[in-house]
């Protein structure tokens, strides 16, 4: 429910990565801050089905926007995961050249990455690409090494951003897609199924719907086309045949298809790059999983060997810009943040902190707080030690030596957790996000049932008005 009568200094519309580290930083100083998201959960849209990659911006255009906050995000972000938690693995890229022209290109890239500051990507020649991946086919040409380039876990990011705004007094309001947004004297009146909030200044991170709510606004600068991305996972018994993240020599529209181990011990292929005009097509297609299918087959043929785990799709928000698409209007109290595509994880905390330069240039007082609480995550990687694996932690709760879905090791101690942090689950699909479990091998033919029954009983707990 919503105070009709509250009037907040600054409303975040979008609660995926860029949204919620926006909300984040927002929480540091003495302000009144709702973040409102259109689905039922934080970093449920775009940031949920990326390709979990933590980038550089070695590959950026020189002297872009985006460039310059990939740049810096990197850098914040360097102290950021370990601080709050959250899974990534400094896993290290190798880009590959598969023909003359690839090759030829790599001096460019390469001069392009010490440009943009990455100064330790180098090349290797095709001997040294094979001492680092002996499972890749014959016939590169040779490659550049991008050690920066990192994994991380795509579900944890805007859910530690978000957990983190909450517990230092932002405001989350969860299904409320806008519908109208008018103007009422000194503030905004944002309205939809979800009732009224009023606020004075508006950030405008709503990814795929940027340019909905850019039009709300009066301005028609730019288009949002769903661009999707289709990814095929393999079982964790693959993770043999790769040691870096494997990355193809990108292209003008796409940064192209890619191998890459994941912080959940999988491997993973994609994405495609298709143009769309239906924001909400997530499904998979035939043609998209053959494509991925011929690409994985001319990397590591050995790959197609394994077992399958899954296939997902996600939707980037792509527009008819090369850029990102952060304006503000000092005289409308509105900023927009939108066409920030794929990067939008690795740069969040470089556009969280330029948007607070723009509400200073607005005239928004930034007072910081006195007290501004830390957040730890529940720690759902491969790498480091689980719950379950604890001694300390199950002589604390014996419902941590309690595996509940066996695929991924997930304790019934983590899924009561889950459904009592900052940001409770209310929905299977974000207990999946929070914990990993039914994303294994079998994708919950074990163990949904006693998932969803668990689920059930805790959410019941919930409502009456009992604790853990």
């Amino acid at each position: 429910m919503t105070n009709p009568k509250k009037v907040y200094d600054v409303a975040v519309v979008g609660a995926g990565a860029v949204g919620a580290a926006i909300a984040r930083e927002l929480s540091k100083y003495d302000l009144e801050c709702i973040l409102l998201e259109a689905k039922s959960d934080v970093g449920a849209g775009t940031s949920k089905a990326n390709t979990a990659i933590w980038h550089t911006g070695f590959d950026a255009k020189t002297g872009s926007l985006e460039q310059k906050l990939l740049t810096r995000g990197y850098e914040l972000l360097l102290d950021y995961v370990p601080e709050a938690g959250i899974p990534h693995e400094k896993s290290g890229a190798v880009l590959i050249a598969w023909n003359e022209d690839q090759f030829n290109s790599l001096e460019g890239i390469l001069e392009k990455a010490h440009k943009n500051g990455v100064t330790d990507v180098h090349l290797l020649s095709v001997e040294q690409v094979y001492e680092l991946e002996p499972h890749v086919n014959s016939g590169a040409l040779g490659g550049l090494m991008v050690p920066g380039e990192s994994i991380i876990c795509p579900f944890t990011v805007p859910l530690a951003f978000a957990s983190q705004a909450v517990l230092n007094d932002v405001d989350l309001l969860l299904d409320f897609p806008i519908e109208k947004i008018v103007e009422n004297k000194d503030s905004y009146i944002l309205s939809g199924t979800g009732g009224e909030v009023r606020s004075r200044y508006i950030i405008n991170s709503a990814g795929l719907n940027s340019d909905v709510i850019d039009r709300m606004f009066g301005f028609d600068r730019f288009q949002v086309t769903p661009r999707r991305g289709e990814l095929i996972v393999f079982d964790k018994l693959a993770l043999h045949l790769v040691n870096h993240v494997l990355l193809p020599v990108p292209t003008a529209i796409t940064k192209g298809v890619l191998v890459s181990p994941t912080v959940f011990g999988n491997i993973m292929l994609g994405p495609t790059a298709e143009d769309l005009d239906d924001k909400e097509e997530t499904s998979t297609s035939a043609d998209g999983l053959e494509f991925l299918w011929k690409k994985g087959e001319g990397i590591i043929s050995q790959l197609l060997d394994e077992e399958i785990t899954s296939t997902y799709a996600g939707l980037r928000a792509a527009t008819d810009h090369s850029d990102y698409q952060i304006y503000l209007h000092s005289d409308k109290r509105y900023v927009c943040v939108g066409g920030i595509r794929s990067t939008g994880l690795s740069s969040s905390l470089g556009i969280a902190e330029y948007v607070l330069e723009l509400l200073k240039e607005a005239g928004v007082t930034l007072i910081k707080k006195e007290d501004f609480k830390s957040i730890k995550m529940p720690y759902i990687g491969q790498k480091e030690e689980r719950p379950y694996q604890s001694e300390e932690l199950i002589a604390q709760n014996k419902d941590y030596g309690r595996i509940v879905c066996h695929c991924e090791r997930v304790t019934l101690a983590e899924i009561k957790n889950a459904l009592h942090g900052p940001i409770p689950a209310i929905t299977l699909d974000g207990l999946r996000r929070r914990t990993r479990c039914m994303q294994g091998r079998c994708q919950g033919f074990h163990c949904s049932a006693d998932v969803n029954e668990i689920f059930e009983l805790e959410i019941e707990r919930i409502e009456c008005g009992g604790g853990q």
